[in-house]
């Protein structure tokens, strides 16, 4: 039977997570110290970028006393973005602009020399847990009991807050009418969102997070600008929360929660998610499952994105799809009690 991707909608369970540098840097944690969600791993500097710009060809330059005056810059200066490093004079003005923040090096044959100015990378906890490993230089293995809620996009930020829920079904939007001075520094849960002004309205609140279960693609330029954490958990489009993941977080209203809204990377199987950490024990969960009679599944692709039900039969050879392909597929129940087929492709196993 084939193996899917398993998205964990988990009242409680056992949650060890890796955060590691993707170059050697300096980890600022010891193991056994208590960190919370905001709190930064690691730092590093992933090193400094080399660029070359071939002035001569782009300007079209044939001569020495062209290149001359065409440069206006010289090895060792500091330049920005867009700064224009040479220009040719004539009708039909061309310029040659920093594509980076850097420095010249050199300047050799008509080709400039840059390096990049390069940003330090800090890997967050992404989770209030413990310190149970330290890797040298990396990072460390964190660890926590509790709730976990995954999703499908998030917007790279992390944080933590008490959670709030003001909308009373998984059908409801979230707007600039439903976010008020009373979420000042919650995380708030919502059914879908369409407005761009949502997120504008939550970073003057400001909020701590953003918990949606689908929001319109067009929004995504307006998710990645606030400083706040957003997790999408079913998909793109306007559609509701899927109910497993509505559930389990409004039952855990009030209590404190931890945003990871890391984008979702197959390689590393980093991906964004909700924790609740919770007083108790778990154990840990399976990250691959089968499709078998009475799993719970999500479809992740159209026309039935993001709607849940149950398998009721699964396959035994491939079957015909209405697009002329054979793949192999499962009778699905959803929860309207519509029976459709799905192939295993587009599902992945709820729990």
């Amino acid at each position: 039977m084939q193996q899917v991707p398993v998205t964990h909608t988990l009242a409680l369970t056992n949650i060890r997570r890796a955060r590691m540098l993707p170059v050697r840097g300096q980890v600022h944690v010891r193991q056994h110290q208590k960190v919370g969600a905001a709190d930064v791993i690691a730092s590093g500097n992933p090193g400094n970028e080399h660029l070359l710009l071939d002035v001569r060809r782009v300007l079209n330059i044939r001569t020495a006393e062209q290149l001359e005056d065409a440069l206006q810059c010289k090895a060792g200066d500091r330049v920005k973005k867009d700064d224009i490093l040479a220009e040719s004079g004539g009708m039909f003005r061309r310029v040659v602009r920093s594509p980076v923040n850097g420095q010249v090096i050199a300047i050799i044959a008509g080709q400039i020399f840059i390096e990049a100015q390069s940003q330090s990378i800090e890997v967050f906890a992404g989770v209030a847990g413990t310190v149970i490993d330290v890797i040298p230089e990396r990072g460390a293995i964190l660890e926590t009991d509790g709730a976990l809620v995954q999703g499908v996009w998030g917007n790279g930020k992390a944080n933590q807050g008490m959670l709030l829920s003001p909308a009373q079904s998984p059908e409801e939007a979230v707007g600039r009418q439903t976010l008020d001075m009373s979420m000042r520094g919650a995380v708030v849960l919502a059914g879908w969102c369409e407005d761009p002004e949502t997120f504008k309205i939550g970073a003057e609140l400001p909020l701590r997070g953003l918990i949606l279960g689908s929001m319109t693609a067009d929004l995504i330029p307006a998710a990645q600008s606030v400083d706040y954490p957003v997790i999408v958990l079913d998909g793109f489009g306007a559609f509701p929360m899927n109910n497993q993941a509505y559930k389990t977080l409004v039952s855990n209203e009030k209590r404190d929660v931890c945003l990871n809204a890391s984008p979702w990377d197959a390689f590393t199987g980093d991906r964004p998610e909700v924790v609740i950490p919770l007083p108790a024990d778990g154990e840990p969960a399976a990250e691959v499952s089968e499709i078998k009679t009475g799993k719970i599944v999500r479809v992740v692709n159209m026309p039935f994105l993001g709607k849940i039900g149950v398998v009721v039969e699964t396959p035994v050879a491939p079957v015909t799809l209405p697009n002329g392909l054979r793949a192999l597929a499962a009778i699905v129940r959803l929860e309207n009690s519509e029976l459709v087929s799905i192939p295993l492709a587009n599902l992945d196993v709820l729990e």
